[in-house]
């Protein structure tokens, strides 16, 4: 193929590489480091991950990549500079489909772009698209479906939980210890493992199948005596992870579907904005010392648990606080009518600003909750519209304003929102 670029009044053409020239996708990426390959139209079987390498390197479709080995990534690029992946689809076939694997891993990368890519069908706890150690990364425009699996969530090594069970489990997009990154556009959807009572009986999930013989510091001691947890429903669509490191990271207009957590944030200085989170037991949490966060003008639909969650976490300490945020503008419409109901019951709240996991986490401190509605179309499934507890650490600094929040069966909030 040839590609022509405009350079200085110039018409300057050069030949495109064809991964179809060259015996394997990865015989063509070591022949070419640091191009852009194309990959046509056509299915192409791998059992080992592809690895792009060099500076200004990439990987552009429409082909589609079966990673038929579930031990290994499909793609991976590690300590590079501009790399761009874009309209691949990638799979794994329905025999191994189950993997500990991300679809596409990039570590210690700037300047990357995953853009119009397809992933289907990789089921891992891992992030399906998994940043590490990025810079001013890019994801735009993805489709991430069914990428949960059922497996067992082991915190047998934890002081503070003493236990494993069985549950399901899975994350489409995790950027851990990232900066600059931009998350936008993308879709994330799960079809398979869907939260009703007939999974839960198949799969034993929610059962401890493992107990230290001390109770953890923060584990509920009837859970702890019924040997069942009702949070079953691990992972989140989206996860941006690394309190004290994560930083500046902007996730706009996704859609988010059926997912356990929607977005799930332990980071500082994050704008939310424009995202549709749907039938996902909790819409989004900030938490673990996740400062100046922008959540604003986003739709939270069925969701079941809470809709939006800000309350410090384990990682919170005096250095690393929770706050300085903004919620506004948000619409959160039939809540608790989602699939995870009948786990969560009606009891509890759209918004929920609470205390820290452990009695020394810091007080989530000056949030502004600002033109958000709650609305309940008949019977409301929830207590609350908001939930803000009393007590020594409980949040200080909360400052509500013309919102419109429809009253649960108990009220408004359980505590006065004065502005």
């Amino acid at each position: 193929m040839i590609a022509s670029v405009l350079f200085t009044g110039l018409i300057v053409r050069a030949e495109e590489v064809s991964v179809a020239d060259f015996p394997s996708i990865q015989a063509a990426l070591d022949a070419h480091p640091g191009e852009q390959l194309h990959l046509p139209a056509g299915t192409y079987e791998i059992d080992r991950k592809l690895v792009l390498r060099g500076d200004h390197a990439g990987l552009t479709g429409p082909g589609h990549i079966i990673q038929t080995n579930p031990d290994q990534p499909i793609i991976e690029i590690e300590n590079a500079l501009d790399i761009q992946i874009t309209g691949l689809r990638l799979s794994r076939p329905s025999d191994a489909n189950e993997t500990d694997a991300p679809g596409i891993v990039a570590i210690e990368c700037r300047d990357l772009v995953i853009e119009n890519v397809q992933i289907h069908d990789n089921r891992t706890r891992a992030g399906v698209i998994t940043l590490q150690s990025c810079q001013d990364a890019r994801i735009s425009r993805c489709v991430i479906r069914n990428y949960m699996r059922v497996t067992v969530d082991d915190r047998t090594h934890s002081d503070d939980w003493g236990y494993a069970f069985n549950c399901t489990d899975g994350t489409g997009i995790t950027v851990n210890n990232c900066t600059g990154s931009l998350i936008e556009s993308n879709r994330i959807v799960e079809e398979n493992l869907v939260p009703t009572p007939a999974i839960r009986d198949q799969y034993q999930l929610g059962t401890l199948i493992k107990r230290n013989p001390v109770k953890g510091a923060i584990t509920n001691q009837q859970v702890w005596d019924s040997g069942y947890t009702d949070n079953w429903q691990q992972g989140s669509a989206l996860v941006v992870t690394g309190p004290e490191v994560s930083n500046f990271t902007r996730i706009i207009g996704n859609h988010i579907e059926n997912a356990a957590q929607g977005i799930d944030l332990h980071a500082d200085h994050v704008t939310v904005s424009q995202n549709m989170v749907i039938n996902s037991f909790v819409g989004m949490k900030a938490m673990h010392g996740s400062q100046n966060v922008l959540i604003i003008g986003n739709q939270f639909a069925r969701n079941s648990l809470w809709a939006i969650g800000l309350m410090p976490g384990a990682a919170a300490h005096a250095e690393n606080t929770d706050g300085g945020s903004i919620v506004a503008n948000n619409i959160i419409s039939e809540f608790g009518y989602g699939d995870a109901h009948w786990i969560w019951g009606d009891e509890r709240s759209p918004l929920r600003f609470d205390t820290g996991q452990q009695p020394d986490d810091p007080p989530l401190t000056d949030v502004v909750v600002q033109g958000n509605i709650i609305q309940a179309i008949g019977t409301p499934r929830y207590a609350y519209a908001v939930i803000v507890p009393n007590g020594e650490n409980a949040p200080r600094g909360l400052r509500f304003e013309n919102n419109i929040f429809h009253p649960g069966t108990n009220g408004i909030a359980n505590r006065d929102l004065a502005p």
